[in-house]
């Protein structure tokens, strides 16, 4: 057994279902970065990229011989795209905290979204689940399943990648994108046998709405941020 087979195949049999080392650590990661996320602490965005990069290699086994399970194209391309967007949001939010926050405990004051902006974000989602569905569904064509199951990630890839934007942006819609990624996303991983990660947007959906009114309530009583001015947007400060 190679040492990639050997990680992949790591885990524990529960009720004749093999519960995966590596899933588990990568949704750990991913709970730990929303909570982060919620309490609009800047560490949210390093933690999120470790269990990014953890679940690409989870949900892409089965093109590495490793797994038998269905390849999530979405979810495993999708973390690819959290990881720049995360760097993004990584950046901004300690630009803001040193703008507007500096000393206190949060990095940025959540907000509404303005109407160009939400539609700026109905019209990528559309397109993009139009765009997205049909590249996976070309590399998904040697596998048994059905067209509505790209159709299903599509929406999963883009609304993820999208409220992670929404995210970096702190604007509150992107606790509402999540609940609709979860009304999706849960079945569809129950159906592809990743359980874990089922069980963690089954999870996630009662944490968004309490992450949402909580993010309600900062927006309503704390002064909105500024951006930051252009010097002193850089990387190093």
């Amino acid at each position: 057994m190679s040492i990639i087979e050997w990680i992949y195949s790591a885990g524990v049999d529960i009720a004749g279902y093999r519960l995966s080392l590596m899933e588990v650590i990568g949704i750990s990661f991913g709970l730990a970065s929303a909570v982060g996320g919620m309490l609009r602490k800047v560490w949210a965005w390093p933690i999120g990229i470790v269990g990014n990069a953890i679940l690409f290699f989870v949900y892409i086994g089965v093109t590495m011989g490793v797994d038998d399970k269905a390849p999530l194209f979405g979810q495993s391309a999708r973390q690819i795209f959290f990881i720049i967007t995360s760097l993004y949001g990584w950046w901004r939010w300690r630009q803001v905290r040193q703008a507007n926050h500096s000393g206190q405990a949060h990095a940025i004051t959540p907000r509404w979204a303005t109407w160009a902006e939400r539609a700026g974000l109905a019209v990528t989602m559309v397109i993009g689940i139009v765009v997205v569905q049909q590249v996976f569904a070309m590399l998904g064509a040697g596998w048994p399943a059905p067209r509505w199951y790209f159709w299903a990630d599509a929406w999963i890839f883009m609304g993820s990648l999208l409220a992670t934007y929404a995210m970096a942006r702190g604007w509150n819609e992107f606790w509402l994108i999540w609940i609709g990624v979860d009304l999706v996303g849960v079945p569809l991983l129950w159906h592809s046998d990743y359980l874990p990660t089922a069980v963690l947007y089954a999870i996630y959906a009662g944490f968004v709405l309490y992450g949402f009114f909580v993010w309600l309530r900062a927006s309503r009583t704390e002064r909105p941020d500024g951006e930051p001015a252009a010097g002193a947007l850089s990387p190093a400060n």
